[in-house]
Parts: structure tokens; sequence; C-alpha cells
């Protein structure tokens, strides 16, 4: 069988592809939330803990806001301040959900067309006052509430839930929420 240079070309972005592919699954022996009511998940949730990523490295203070947009995808705007450079640092999102709408498995991207996984695995589904989600992979993984400080009983839960499903809490960052002086 003959290959024409489209058919190359496919064939040498393939790995490209499945690599865009990867960073928008869902790591082995997660289940996102069932039932979820997009309209209950919206506003706004504080970051209580999380594994650190260069793009949050030093932030303290940290907040994301979602917002359902006419077309249906997820305006997501998250916030820090870096008390290193003295400054708030933004950065607006859009997100969509990979299945339908009442599954916790949705694709943000911050960077044009390049998404990545946002998969919510634990839900208060009767007062959606927390949220623990991760990404494609374990090296992903936040402990979201409404409000900006949560009981030791409450993140106990968070760390046995993690432990359970199989996150390294090694690097975990407790987010700092005192005001900025």
């Amino acid at each position: 069988m003959a290959f024409s240079r489209n058919h190359l070309k496919l064939l040498a972005l393939a790995p490209l592809f499945l690599l865009v592919a990867a960073c928008t699954g869902v790591p082995q022996g997660i289940q996102p939330v069932t039932g979820l009511d997009t309209e209950k998940f919206l506003g706004e949730w504080y970051e209580i803990a999380r594994l650190d990523h260069s793009f949050e490295e030093g932030l303290s203070q940290v907040t994301a806001e979602y917002e359902l947009q006419d077309d249906g995808s997820i305006k997501v705007i998250n916030r820090g301040f870096d008390a290193e450079a003295g400054e708030w640092s933004l950065a607006e999102g859009r997100a969509v959900f990979v299945g339908d709408e009442t599954t916790g498995h949705l694709k943000v991207s911050f960077f044009g067309p390049f998404y990545a996984s946002y998969v919510i695995f634990e839900l208060d589904q009767d007062g959606y006052q927390y949220a623990y989600v991760t990404g494609y992979d374990r090296d992903y993984l936040w402990f979201l509430s409404r409000t900006p400080e949560v009981s030791e009983e409450a993140m106990a839960r968070f760390r046995r839930a993690a432990v359970e499903a199989g996150f390294d809490l090694d690097e975990l960052i407790v987010v700092d929420h005192r005001p900025v002086e």
C-alpha cells in the first residue's frame, strides 16, 4: 500500500494527537463523579490543598471561579497571590465536558487549542461544599472548598481519600488563605 504525502503527514502527527488525547484522559482507577449539577458547581471555590506545579508555584489565596457561558462552555478564572512578586496572578481558561454534562470529566484550556483533564472524583453532592479534583494523571490533585478554611476532619478525609485513590501526598501543599498585608 502506497502512502500519499498527506497520509505520511498524518502518520507523523499521530504521536502528537495521542499525547493531546492522553492529557484529557482519566487516571486508571479513578472514576469521575456522576449526577453532577453544573449550576450548583458554578461559582467560587477556594483551593485548600494541591500538589504543586510550576503554574501555581508560590501562590497563596488561590481561588477558582466557574461561570457558564452561552455556548455551554465554562469560563474558568484562577487567581492567586504571588508574595515574591507582590502581585496577583490571574489565568483565564475555558472548560468543556468530555462526555455528558452530568459526569465530572471536563477538559480545560488556558493555552489555545491545548486541553488538559479536569476530573472531579469526589464531591459533596448534597451541598456542593467540597470537591476533589485531579488531572490526566496522579501528579495533579486539588482539594477545593466553598470556604477558605476547612476543619481538621475535612482535611483528614481528603488525605485518606487521596491516598486510597493512589496519590502520593509527600509534596502536598496546604494553601495559605490569610489576607495579604
